[in-house]
C-alpha cells in the first residue's frame, strides 16, 4: 500500500494536478475570505474569528475533492491499468487505502497554509478578549472529518465509469446531498426534521465547530467513510470478476 501510496502523491506532484489543487483552494480562500465584498470576508464580519472560513471551505471542497479523486480509478480503466493493479499482491483494501490517503494528504496539505490566517485573524482580537481557539481547532478537526468522507466518495464514484467527467459529476452531487441534502429534506419531515439532519454532514461539522468533539460526530464521518470505502471495494470486486 506504501507504494501505491507514494505513487499517487508522484502522480499530483509530477502533473499540474498537486499545484493547481493548492492554488486554486488557496486562491478561492484568499478572495472570498479578504477581496470579494460579501458574507465570507473577514474583514467585514465584525468578529475576529475563523467561521467565515469555515462555512466557506466545506463548498469550496466540494468541487475540489471530486476534481481530485475522478481519475483514481477511471483513469486506470480507461488506460486499461486496472488489470495490472489487480495483479499486484495488494488486497482491494490496501488499493483503495492507497488512492484514498494519496488524495487525502494532497488536500491536507492544500489545507496547511491556511494556519496562517488563524495567527493573521488573532491580531486582530480586541486587548480585552481573546481568540477563541477551542472553536477554532475543533473546526479545523471536523474539516479533517469532512474532507475524509468527500474523498472517500469521490474515489468511490471514480469505479463507477471510465469518463472522469462523470465521475466529478456524481461526486459533486453525492458530496453535495451528504452535506447539504439531508438539511434541506430536514424542513419536510416537522417534529422529525432534527433526526434527519443529523444524517448530513452540515449537522455534524457544525458540531465540532463549536469546539466540542463529540464521539457521535466522529463516529459519524468515520461511518461515512468506512462504508464509501467498502462501496469502492465491492465495486472493484464486481469489476475483478
Amino acid at each position: 500500500m506504501k507504494a501505491l501510496l507514494l505513487r499517487e502523491i508522484k502522480s499530483f506532484f509530477g502533473s499540474p494536478i498537486g499545484y493547481l489543487v493548492i492554488a486554486i483552494f488557496l486562491l478561492l480562500n484568499g478572495l472570498f475570505l479578504w477581496v470579494f465584498e460579501g458574507e465570507f470576508n473577514i474583514l467585514n464580519s465584525g468578529f475576529a474569528d475563523m467561521s467565515p472560513f469555515f462555512k466557506l471551505a466545506p463548498w469550496i471542497l466540494i468541487f475540489l475533492i471530486p476534481a481530485v479523486t475522478m481519475k483514481s480509478f477511471s483513469d486506470e480503466k480507461k488506460q486499461g491499468t486496472l488489470e495490472i493493479l489487480f495483479t499486484k499482491p495488494l488486497s482491494l483494501w490496501e488499493i483503495v487505502n492507497g488512492k484514498f490517503f494519496g488524495a487525502f494528504l494532497l488536500i491536507i496539505i492544500a489545507i496547511i497554509p491556511t494556519l496562517v490566517y488563524v495567527f493573521i485573524i488573532s491580531d486582530f482580537t480586541l486587548a480585552q478578549s481573546e481568540f477563541d481557539y477551542g472553536s477554532t481547532i475543533g473546526s479545523y478537526f471536523g474539516l479533517l472529518f469532512l474532507i475524509a468522507g468527500y474523498t472517500a466518495i469521490g474515489i468511490f464514484t471514480s469505479t463507477l465509469s471510465d469518463n472522469q467527467i462523470v465521475a466529478f459529476i456524481v461526486a459533486v452531487f453525492l458530496c453535495f446531498f451528504f452535506y447539504f441534502g439531508f438539511d434541506g429534506l430536514a424542513n419536510l419531515f416537522g417534529n422529525f426534521n432534527s433526526f434527519v439532519a443529523s444524517f448530513g454532514m452540515d449537522f455534524h461539522f457544525k458540531s465540532m465547530s463549536r469546539g466540542v468533539i463529540d464521539t457521535r460526530d466522529i463516529v459519524y464521518f468515520i461511518s461515512i467513510t468506512v462504508l464509501f470505502m467498502a462501496a469502492t471495494v465491492y465495486q472493484l470486486k464486481s469489476l475483478k470478476a
